[in-house]
């Protein structure tokens, strides 16, 4: 409750520093619309708003799931496997140094227009911090337990199940956090190259027609959704961290 009360001060303070930024400076609204002129917009155009975030919302959660799924499968083989250490873990660093938004022009040239290049983009961006974090977990597990697993002749799968996935459990939870906020990004960049609809495509649109408001009013509700998402994945690493306790 008092996260909840902080969150809505802080917002409260934008908001008013926001309101007298325009006032003051007399800023002409296709510069910088009021937060009320936002507003208003956001009201009057609810359903297109709704019809684009519904869309945008759509590609973040299954490219979550699936960076989510591909990730923690990833760092199960190379917590396993010294021999995928040795070769898919440099791989992984080297892609790295490749910047994922250049390949998005390449997704929408390979795939098309529609939803699956955003879904990919959103994948792409968020592989890497959840293997990565998921893998350092697994490989922290405390020697002691794995000694004595090890004593009592458990069988190395067993031992993954049942002791070494829990254990790092909190780390890919801090995986997940990061995945939370990096996912609509990599959807957004998707939707900005190329797309049809979508909170992105309803920001260039508004953009190209001189209507900042609207906007704005796309950009707010992006926020509101990756805060939403951030706060959910953060409540639910929370408690599986708390069941996998000993």
């Amino acid at each position: 409750m008092k996260l909840f009360l902080r969150l809505i001060l802080v917002t409260v303070a934008l908001f008013l520093f926001w309101h007298f930024l325009v006032v003051f400076a007399d800023l002409p609204k296709f510069i910088l619309p009021s937060p009320l002129l936002v507003m208003q917009t956001f009201v009057s155009n609810f359903s297109l708003i709704l019809k684009h975030a519904v869309v945008t919302g759509s590609e973040i959660l299954v490219g979550l799931l699936a960076g989510t799924v591909l990730g923690s499968v990833t760092a199960i083989c190379l917590a396993i496997s010294p021999a995928a250490r040795t070769i898919v873990r440099p791989m992984m660093v080297l892609s790295q140094a490749l910047p994922v938004f250049a390949l998005a022009p390449l997704l929408t040239l390979w795939l098309g227009y529609g939803l699956w290049p955003k879904i990919l983009m959103a994948l792409l961006i968020i592989y890497f911090p959840v293997t990565s974090s998921f893998f350092d977990g697994l490989m922290n597990t405390p020697k002691g337990m794995l000694d004595l697993s090890r004593v009592m002749n458990g069988n190395p799968w067993r031992i993954m199940l049942n002791l070494r996935i829990p254990a790092a459990v909190p780390g890919l939870a801090s995986g997940l956090r990061l995945a939370a906020v990096y996912a609509p990004i990599g959807a957004i960049i998707g939707e900005w190259v190329g797309a049809s609809e979508g909170l992105g495509y309803l920001m260039l649109l508004a953009n190209g027609r001189a209507k900042i408001d609207l906007m704005f009013a796309a950009l707010i509700v992006l926020v509101v959704m990756t805060l939403i998402l951030h706060w959910s994945i953060d409540r639910l690493g929370n408690s599986l961290t708390a069941k996998m306790s000993p």
